[in-house]
C-alpha cells in the first residue's frame, strides 16, 4: 500500500493571527513556486486556536491546497468547561487535522494514554484525522527500552478504536530527548520505533490497518536530515517544530523528493 506522506508543521504557542496569515501564504507561494505537487507529500500546518479562522479564510479564499488543524481538543461537546475547545468548533472551522498526546501536553497538564485515545476517537467521530503522539524520555532510551515503553504508549491509545479508525489515523513518534534540542535520532533510531509500531497495530488489528496507517517522525526535523529520515521504510512523514516556523525552511521539507 502506497502511504502519502504528511509533513505537518506544529507552530506550538508561536504567532498571532495576523502572522500567521502572513507565513501560510508565503508557504503556498514558495510551494507553488516550486511546482509542489500535494497528491505526493501532503502538508498541513497545526496553528493556535486563536490563528485557526484566520487561517481557514486565507486557505479557503485563494484556494491553497496546505490543510491546517489544531494543537489539543476536548473530550467534551459543550458545557462548563471553561477553556476547553470542543471538535464541534474545529469542524466549523474546516480543521482536517488535531495532535493529540503531545509529550508537553503529557509533561504539562498530566495527559494520560486513556485521555489521547478518548480524544482521538472523538477527533475521529467528529470527522477529522488525529495525529497522536508517542515517545521516551532520555533516560528510557538510555536503558534500551524504548521500544517497549512506546508500545506500551500505542497499546493504551489505541484500545478502543477501531480497526478503520486506526487506519485512518496519524501516529506520530516523537522521542522527547530530540524535541527543540537539537539532538536528533538517527534514520535507524526512527525506523526502529517506527517499524516496532506499525507491527505493534498489525498485532492488534490486522496487517492491512498496519498498512494503512501513517507513522511520522518528529523531533528536530529540518531540511538537512528529512531526505535520510524518509528514506526509511515506515516513516510517513514529519511532525515538524521550530523549522515549520519558517517558510523556506519548511518548504524545503515538504518537497525533500525534489
Amino acid at each position: 500500500m502506497t502511504r502519502t506522506p504528511l509533513m505537518a508543521g506544529n507552530w506550538k504557542m508561536n504567532l498571532n493571527h495576523l502572522e500567521a496569515t502572513d507565513l501560510v501564504q508565503k508557504l503556498a507561494w514558495t510551494l507553488k513556486d516550486l511546482k509542489h505537487d500535494y497528491s505526493t507529500v501532503e502538508a498541513a500546518v497545526i496553528v493556535p486556536f486563536t490563528d485557526i479562522r484566520s487561517v481557514q479564510t486565507l486557505v479557503e479564499g485563494d484556494n491553497f491546497d496546505i490543510k491546517y488543524g489544531a494543537q489539543d481538543v476536548s473530550i467534551h461537546d459543550a458545557g462548563a468547561y471553561t477553556g476547553e475547545i470542543s471538535t464541534g468548533m474545529l469542524t466549523k472551522l474546516g480543521c482536517t487535522y488535531v495532535v493529540v498526546g503531545h509529550s508537553e501536553r503529557r509533561e504539562y497538564h498530566g495527559e494520560t494514554n486513556e485521555l489521547i485515545g478518548q480524544k482521538a476517537k472523538k477527533v475521529l467521530d467528529a470527522g477529522m484525522f488525529p495525529i497522536m503522539c508517542c515517545g521516551e524520555a532520555l533516560e528510557v532510551r538510555k536503558e534500551g527500552k524504548q521500544v517497549e515503553f512506546v508500545l506500551g504508549q500505542i497499546a493504551a491509545m489505541l484500545e478502543n478504536l477501531s480497526a478503520a479508525e486506526v487506519a485512518k489515523s496519524v501516529i506520530a513518534y516523537e522521542p522527547i530527548w530530540a524535541i527543540g534540542t537539537g539532538e536528533v535520532a538517527t534514520p535507524a533510531d526512527a525506523q526502529e520505533v517506527c517499524g516496532a509500531i506499525r507491527q505493534k497495530v498489525a498485532e492488534m488489528f490486522d496487517q492491512d490497518t498496519a498498512d494503512a496507517v501513517r507513522i511520522q517522525y518528529g523531533g528536530s526535523v529540518n531540511s538537512g536530515n528529512v531526505k535520510d529520515i524518509m528514506a526509511q521504510a515506515d516513516v510517513d512523514g514529519a511532525l515538524v517544530g521550530g523549522a515549520s516556523l519558517k517558510a523556506d525552511e519548511f518548504s524545503k521539507i515538504v518537497t525533500y523528493q525534489n
